[in-house]
């Protein structure tokens, strides 16, 4: 082959590692084939890449030679154990010793026919390294790869270029050099162009991150919602990715698909940043400004006075018209009164706190007890309860109240306006389908779009279960104590026989035992009960 095919050869070599960086989207495998891209075109034995820190030093990346078998940094998991090389030194002048820190410091080009013969730099360490191995180090060619700002971001240091032919070290030729120059330079862009990239990535991720901990931080009572979500939406995608079993044996997700659901997963609630924090952290169903129990129980005191009142005005009418009394039954009817007081009160304030279901009986109840009449400052007789305090005491479950419950609905109407605003790029499109649907049902009973499960995709369906689960198990909601996991599942296994969750992941979530690994992270020892799987409404193992 002429000298002329050959450096045609190298050409199109150099086109095609220019064209594979620029696809490269890990930044080791990047580095690594920059330095294999360099290492091929001009036939050398060993390189080094370096790259600029923020404080002014080089960092050893990749370090490779072929005839000593060194290969480390890069993917092969092995740490360079050489500090970094320092630009300048202590008293600020530049370190212009080291080939490579001239390199940087110069922006030049240093092209070194024998390093052992060379003057003004310091290559005592590679002589002492020589002295150790039986190597020789001879010929250097160290260049600057600098971005589109003239900004030195690193360098490339190739030694001991090879005769093909003769297999003996020769100088680098001004050819090969300016070969390896043209690819530092495309490798420089590739090497900011994926910075710039992972910067902004690492940007966006950590602004969702601040938006889901600021919504956390917002309700004292679902702190953390928004981080244990994420969490087990991973869980489920991945076990429903490895499952090879049952409907869904063919789902696959790419590696951007999983960073879709992702970024998806930490904003399913991010529209609970316009939730007021009245309705958001209603910690029982007569709270507003503060919780109104307080009130009626002084109510029920003042109850008993007046009844006390009534009884010796009786007793003193009786003894002003000379007439007799039966004080033992009064004071007996007056006990009971009393008592039955006192039950109300309890009633009321367990009803306050909505952990159980009202009954339409325990509803009536207040309604009765609404009825009582208390005199006021003018003697004007009222009902013991406001109309508002006997709406809301009769919630049939939980704090909220149909209205409340609407406003707190609207969270994710927020939600999926607010992620549908956003510019997304190709790969993040169905951030706001997966984030909008974890409230939607099966049976299209859901909202806010009443969708049903042919209409949604799998991942919303994985959000959809992620959201229950970590509600139920939740130990910071006040309304409710944390439910064990044999509880949770029950419920959840209830909610797939009412065609409220998707019945396929429902199964890979108990099967894969989804639910024990996201325990073992989150849940309280008291949590952990003994499943048996046997009794779980619904699941369906795989035959």
């Amino acid at each position: 082959m002429s000298e002329r095919q050959e450096l045609l050869k190298r050409l199109e070599r150099l086109n095609a590692i220019g064209i594979a960086l620029s696809a490269e989207r890990d930044n080791k495998r990047l580095l690594e084939m920059i330095l294999l891209g360099a290492k091929e075109i001009t036939n050398s034995d060993g390189g080094t890449l370096y790259t600029v820190t923020d404080d002014h030093a080089l960092k050893f990346e990749i370090m490779q030679t072929e005839t000593l078998g060194i290969k480390m940094g890069g993917t092969t998991g092995k740490e360079i154990p050489f500090p970094p090389i320092p630009l300048y030194f202590p008293d600020g002048s530049p370190n212009l010793n080291s080939v490579s820190a001239f390199c940087a410091l110069n922006d030049s080009t240093v092209n070194i026919v024998d390093a052992y013969e060379v003057e003004g730099f310091d290559f005592s360490g590679t002589r002492k390294f020589d002295q150790n191995t039986g190597y020789r180090s001879k010929s250097f060619l160290t260049i600057p790869m600098k971005n589109h700002e003239n900004e030195i971001i690193g360098v490339l240091q190739l030694l001991n270029a090879i005769d093909p032919k003769t297999s003996e070290i020769i100088p680098f030729s001004p050819e090969n050099q300016q070969l390896v120059e043209s690819l530092a330079s495309q490798a420089a862009v590739a090497l900011t162009n994926h910075n710039l990239i992972e910067g902004l990535k690492n940007l966006f991720e950590a602004f969702i991150e601040m938006i889901a901990d600021a919504i956390d931080e917002k309700s004292p009572y679902t702190g953390g919602h928004c981080q244990r979500v994420p969490e087990l939406t991973m869980m489920l995608a991945e076990a429903a990715v490895k499952t090879q079993v049952g409907p869904l044996k063919d789902f696959k997700l790419t590696e951007k698909e999983i960073y879709e659901l992702r970024i998806a997963a930490w904003l399913h609630d991010c529209g609970k940043v316009a939730t007021p924090e009245s309705v958001m952290d209603k910690p029982t169903k007569l709270t507003t400004i503060f919780d109104r129990i307080d009130l009626i129980g002084q109510r029920f005191e003042l109850l008993k006075m007046q009844a006390e009142c009534d009884l010796l005005r009786k007793q003193m009418h009786a003894l002003h018209e000379g007439k007799s009394l039966d004080m033992s039954k009064l004071e007996v009817q007056l006990a009971t009164f009393k008592q039955q007081l006192d039950d109300d009160r309890d009633f009321l304030s367990k009803a306050n706190i909505g952990g159980e279901f009202m009954t339409p009986e325990h509803q009536q109840r207040v309604v009765d007890i609404s009825r009582y009449q208390l005199a006021d400052a003018h003697g004007n007789q009222n009902n013991f309860l406001t109309d508002d305090e006997v709406y809301n005491l009769n919630i049939p479950r939980g704090t909220l109240t149909s209205e409340e419950r609407t406003i707190i609905n609207n969270h994710i109407v927020v939600t999926i306006n607010m992620l549908e605003s956003l510019p997304y790029p190709k790969d993040l499109k169905r951030v706001p389908e997966y984030a909008g649907g974890h409230h939607e049902r099966m049976d299209g009973k859901g909202y806010p779009r009443g969708l049903t499960r042919a209409q949604m995709s799998i991942p919303a369906r994985v959000m959809g279960i992620a959201d229950i689960f970590e509600a139920l198990t939740s130990r910071d909601r006040p309304y409710k104590k944390a439910k064990t996991i044999s509880e949770s599942l029950y419920i959840l296994g209830k909610m797939k026989e009412d065609s409220h969750i998707d019945p396929d992941l429902f199964d890979i979530f108990i099967r894969e035992k989804v639910y024990m690994q996201y325990a073992e992270l989150f849940l309280e020892p008291e949590q952990i009960d003994e499943v048996d799987e046997s009794k779980i409404p619904g699941y369906c193992p795989a035959l």
